[in-house]
C-alpha cells in the first residue's frame, strides 16, 4: 500500500494546479457574466490571467528549478500578456492609431 500512496502522490501538486487553473477559469467566466459592464473588470481579468500563468510556469514548467535568467525572462513573459489586455482595455483607439498602416 505504501508504494501505491508514494507512485499517486507525484500527481497530487499538477492535480491541485489544474482544479486551481479551472477554478480561475470558471471564477472569470461568472466576473464576465455578472459584472460584463463594469470598467474594473479588465484589471481583475488581467490579475486572473497572470496568476494563470505564474501557476503554469511553476507548477508544470517547474520555473523555480530553472536559472534566474530564465525564470526572469519567463515573468517577463507572463506579465507581457496582461499587460498588453490592460493596455487594450484602456488604450485600445490609440493603441489602434498608433498600431494602424
Amino acid at each position: 500500500m505504501n508504494g501505491l500512496s508514494n507512485g499517486l502522490s507525484i500527481y497530487r501538486a499538477p492535480a491541485l494546479a489544474w482544479l486551481a487553473l479551472s477554478g480561475l477559469t470558471l471564477l472569470s467566466l461568472e466576473l464576465g457574466y455578472w459584472f460584463h459592464t463594469a470598467s474594473w473588470l479588465p484589471l481583475l481579468v488581467a490579475v486572473i490571467v497572470w496568476a494563470k500563468g505564474a501557476l503554469v510556469a511553476r507548477s508544470f514548467i517547474e520555473s523555480h528549478l530553472a536559472h534566474p535568467f530564465v525564470r526572469r525572462v519567463l515573468a517577463g513573459f507572463i506579465a507581457f500578456a496582461p499587460a498588453a489586455l490592460v493596455l487594450t482595455a484602456f488604450f485600445g483607439d490609440t493603441l489602434a492609431r498608433w498600431t494602424q498602416l
